[in-house]
């Protein structure tokens, strides 16, 4: 990773609390650990929201509504679309707002990274089996060398979480995952763990075995 041509991207970490996300707490403290990070090696940090607006213009077909017509989430008439105080952006911060789940998907996200020269791209948010995962897929079909922050990233339930991270795992070949504090090592150039891909469909799992197959995302191969 050469950080000169890095770049954060936090996706969709926003006050929309109709999900119901696990452990949201842990993933705004861990955001806000790695952002003091990236700001301290001068990497841009990139905030994504989704927005839906309350006049119905541009929502997704069958977008879910209230009884008054406007979005059930991300509605643009409510704070519910502004990123979380603890890690809000600041003035030399990027935000760029999206209609659609992908951060990439009519959006100038790939022309900002491209402009910034950047290669690796450090990437989590929410939620995990949507926004986050077609951004990563849309991230690789560009590529960008993907590294997913695994404790920034939830969803609404457990099963749906491990899920959307083992698709990603078995099927983005150059797909690195880390935890917030081996990621923090490698930018101090110290000894690190990470997960990494070593062929298609490595974490193959059923119902039964889906547990058991997420342990091994742990980070565990070390990088001195």
């Amino acid at each position: 990773m050469n950080k000169q041509q890095t770049a954060l991207v936090l996706i969709d970490l926003q006050k929309e609390s109709n999900f119901g996300l696990i452990q949201m707490d842990d993933v705004i403290a861990n955001t806000q650990t790695l952002i003091d990070a990236c700001r301290r090696e001068n990497i841009p940090i990139i905030y994504t929201r989704q927005i839906n607006r309350s006049d119905q213009a541009g929502l997704s077909k069958d977008e879910p509504l209230k009884e008054d017509d406007t979005p059930y989430y991300y509605a643009s008439h409510t704070e519910n679309i502004e990123i979380f105080d603890e890690i809000a952006p600041e003035n030399s911060d990027i935000v760029i707002d999206k209609y659609r789940w992908s951060a990439f998907y009519e959006t100038s996200l790939d022309l900002m990274l491209k402009s910034l020269g950047v290669e690796d791209l450090i990437i989590g948010g929410v939620v995990t089996d949507g926004c986050l995962m077609t951004s990563v897929f849309d991230a690789y079909f560009r590529d960008y060398h993907v590294h997913l922050v695994k404790d920034i990233c939830t969803s609404s339930n457990e099963g749906s979480h491990m899920a959307a991270m083992m698709i990603m795992a078995n099927w983005v070949y150059n797909l690195e995952v880390y935890e917030t504090k081996e990621l923090i090592k490698r930018f101090n150039n110290e000894s690190y763990q990470h997960w990494s891909c070593d062929r298609p469909d490595s974490l193959p799992f059923t119902p039964e075995t889906m547990r058991e197959s997420y342990q091994q995302l742990q980070p565990r191969k070390e990088v001195q």
